[in-house]
């Protein structure tokens, strides 16, 4: 997908614009004249829009357009490998404690690592708890009862 099949937003003069009439009247009040908007896009995931606004009408050129769109580009970029790496990250932190709360298991019912994997996901949906909800509560008391045996 080309940005040319995304959408962009040029509102060179708000006080002659007809689209949004309650959008312009509520900018033009707050000082603002001219609006660029260029939506910020990761092959076909929307992810937002880079809003750019002028307090003088006429202000976005098509070298402002030109420049917007790559600046918009690095941006959705940017923030889509950000979200990348959040998910990541999370991720990993889920199969840890689902991890922790197979070894709990496997050690205090002598289980093997797909019985002890069973046995969570069958508290899961006997629960309607998500699975990694069920892993933290298990490793949380299993922490508190050694905790509490050191005191």
């Amino acid at each position: 997908m080309t940005l040319k099949e995304h959408h962009t937003v040029h509102i060179d003069d708000m006080s002659s614009e007809t689209r949004g009439p309650e959008f312009t009247s509520q900018a033009t009040e707050r000082g603002v004249h001219s609006l660029l908007s260029i939506q910020l896009f990761v092959e076909s995931k929307n992810l937002g829009a880079l809003n750019l606004y002028s307090d003088h009408a006429g202000s976005f050129s098509e070298d402002s357009k030109e420049v917007g769109a790559i600046v918009a580009q690095h941006a959705a970029v940017a923030m889509f490998s950000s979200a990348a790496e959040n998910q990541f990250q999370r991720a990993l932190a889920t199969r840890d404690v689902i991890g922790q709360a197979k070894g709990i298991l496997m050690h205090r019912d002598k289980l093997t690592g797909l019985q002890a994997f069973a046995t969570l996901t069958h508290a899961s949906k006997d629960t309607n708890t998500k699975l990694v909800d069920v892993a933290r509560w298990l490793v949380s008391e299993h922490e508190s009862r050694v905790t509490g045996s050191l005191a």
